[in-house]
């Protein structure tokens, strides 16, 4: 999923399913949080283990996978930082996203190459902050959400600095990173990663005995920019960011998929009329609407601070309860993105001559273009003898070599030569197997450009 200059697309993932489903669903990049350090203490995020998994399976379909440490850091804990880090640098992880400077100067002493992103929760407002940070060797921010547009646009031309912005998702009353609320009320730090959302809550504003207002009073609508995609893309914004690690798979897999349509279809647009051509022909579909709409949206929809500073329309008001979810559309993107993850077709090839070695040579021609260059592995098996009883069959060795499931490949296209009363042990054929899909997968890391760590 080369991005060719265009907006990257990010997804959220709070576990293996939406990170399996937002992939699926054509996310360029996905963010993630490990068992440490993350603003979300209560998601379920992910183990060390599963985030090495994940960050090959990214790979290999060419998505990128960045890793939430953007939480304030105690001083006892910065000596933890580069054990926890160690082996997701190891697997080749391409960026980190960051609130502690004292964190993000560690990071980066600890490994140098690894891309630092600036997390929203540093309350970015200016290109001052950004100056600072790019001198610290970051190379990404995520500016606060109540930037408008143009005051993005101004920081992206003054910095250099890519810039990733929300387009979906949860909104917070106050700056990220500056609410103490939960903090105060319960103890519960939302710079810690333990927010309890009490402006969820219902409050009332009187003034002296008499009651002026009741309600939802901070409770923010939530956020959904997808008519506007033309004008965001055209402001030069880097990265679309897509919130929700909290929420069900299927929201990230859902959100996704809808944001990759009108996105891609706007470029299309482009393509053929130029920005403004395609700005006016560029439309959501009725269908897409409704599907928003029916994935976990708190009552309402505004546009967030793009273009405007605030407002009473920006408040739910009468509640922040989640007007529900189409059940069969959940339905519908769990069986299409989460119960069948994205894989890569290859062709599988295999000859069993008696008296010769056998020969399996996987294959994979680079993706939609093609035209590029096939990446192939040969493998080379045992000598194939003469059957004494049970001769193996095409469809036995052909069904032993398309059980790719435990790879993040299947066989679009088998071919299988068996000379007939030809012998081979089956164990042997699952062991050139997992030999030849183990040796492809490394091969397709190269040229995405992943091998070598």
């Amino acid at each position: 999923m080369e991005r060719d200059g265009k907006v990257e697309l990010l997804a959220p993932a709070g576990n293996r399913e939406g990170f399996y489903g937002a992939v699926g669903a054509g996310a360029d990049a996905v963010y993630l949080g490990g068992s440490r350090f993350g603003a979300r203490a209560y998601a379920e995020n992910f183990t060390t283990e599963e985030v090495v998994e994940c960050i090959k399976y990214a790979h290999l379909m060419g998505v990128k996978v960045y890793l939430t440490v953007n939480t304030l850091v105690k001083e006892t804990e910065l000596q933890d930082l580069e054990d926890y880090l160690a082996p997701f640098h190891e697997a080749g992880l391409d960026a980190v996203i960051v609130q502690d400077l004292g964190v993000l100067v560690r990071i980066r002493r600890l490994f140098p190459g690894l891309a630092l992103h600036a997390s929203t929760q540093m309350s970015l407002c200016s290109a001052y902050g950004a100056r600072l940070l790019k001198d610290l060797d970051v190379s990404r921010i995520v500016p606060a959400r109540e930037l408008c547009l143009e005051e993005l646009e101004a920081l992206k031309q003054s910095t250099g600095l890519e810039l990733e912005t929300f387009i979906h998702g949860a909104m917070c009353y106050c700056y990220s990173g500056q609410c103490l609320f939960s903090s105060i009320l319960g103890g519960r730090s939302g710079n810690r990663g333990r927010c309890a959302q009490p402006c969820r809550l219902p409050y009332a504003v009187r003034e002296g005995g008499t009651e002026l207002a009741a309600g939802h009073l901070l409770s923010l609508k939530d956020m959904c920019t997808i008519e506007h995609v033309p004008r965001l893309v055209e402001a030069g914004i880097d990265s679309f960011k897509i919130e929700g690690r909290m929420k069900k798979p299927e929201y990230a897999a859902g959100v996704t998929e809808i944001y990759r349509r009108c996105v891609d279809k706007y470029y299309e647009l482009r393509e053929k009329l130029g920005p403004e051509g395609a700005a006016e022909a560029y439309v959501v579909a009725k269908e897409d609407w409704k599907a928003l709409r029916s994935l976990y949206i708190r009552s309402e929809v505004q546009d967030g601070y793009y273009y405007k500073r605030n407002g009473r329309n920006m408040i739910t008001m009468s509640s922040p309860a989640y007007s529900g979810s189409d059940e069969e559309l959940l339905l519908s993107v769990r069986k299409k993105h989460i119960e069948s993850p994205l894989k890569l077709p290859v062709s599988v090839k295999a000859d069993f001559q008696i008296g010769k070695p056998v020969e399996i040579v996987f294959g994979w021609n680079g993706g939609k273009d093609s035209e590029k260059e096939t990446v192939s592995c040969r493998v080379i098996g045992e000598m194939v003898g003469k059957a004494k009883k049970q001769p193996i069959s095409e469809e036995d060795a052909a069904s032993r070599l398309g059980r790719l499931g435990d790879s993040a490949l299947y066989a679009r296209e088998m071919k299988v030569s068996v000379e007939e009363g030809c012998f081979y042990p089956l164990g042997q054929i699952n062991e050139l197997r997992r030999a030849a899909a183990a040796q492809l997968e490394e091969k397709i890391l190269l040229v995405r450009g992943y091998g070598g760590r």
